[in-house]
């Protein structure tokens, strides 16, 4: 009866710890660091779709820095873009772009910290470190 006993404790506890290590929460920043990248890759993948209505080249530059205070304006820019309301892959970009606003100005509105507000450099793509071989 004790070795079973053991055994049970032994496997509610190791439960409870695997609960307890999936239960965290995302913080605020990390919630918005994924959703911005999740985005940027999104736009990306829009951008370079051949399936994709000729409209999206005409569509407002999407590359995003939660760091950059500028991306509220290139946010409420892109959600705010007439164009390209047919297509089902932009309004869901516009969605995820729009949800990121709010949880900026909302959720993580005393959590952030922007570290600069050069517009221009939300222009240009950033581009992946390059390795030397």
């Amino acid at each position: 009866k004790l070795p079973t006993m053991k055994m049970l404790l032994l496997l509610t506890a190791l439960l409870s710890a695997a609960l307890l290590a999936r239960a965290a929460p995302p913080t605020c920043y990390s919630r918005v660091l994924s959703l911005s990248k999740e985005i940027t890759e999104s736009f990306k993948e829009l951008q370079t779709s051949k399936t994709v209505d000729s409209c999206v080249e005409t569509l407002p530059k999407l590359y995003l820095d939660i760091h950059n205070y500028c991306v509220l304006a290139k946010l409420r820019d892109f959600v705010a873009y007439p164009g390209c309301d047919r297509v089902v892959e932009v309004n869901e970009l516009k969605e995820k772009a729009r949800s990121l606003y709010t949880i900026l100005i909302s959720y993580c509105r005393r959590d952030l910290v922007f570290l600069t507000d050069d517009c221009n450099a939300l222009e240009i793509p950033i581009s992946p470190p390059i390795e030397h071989s």
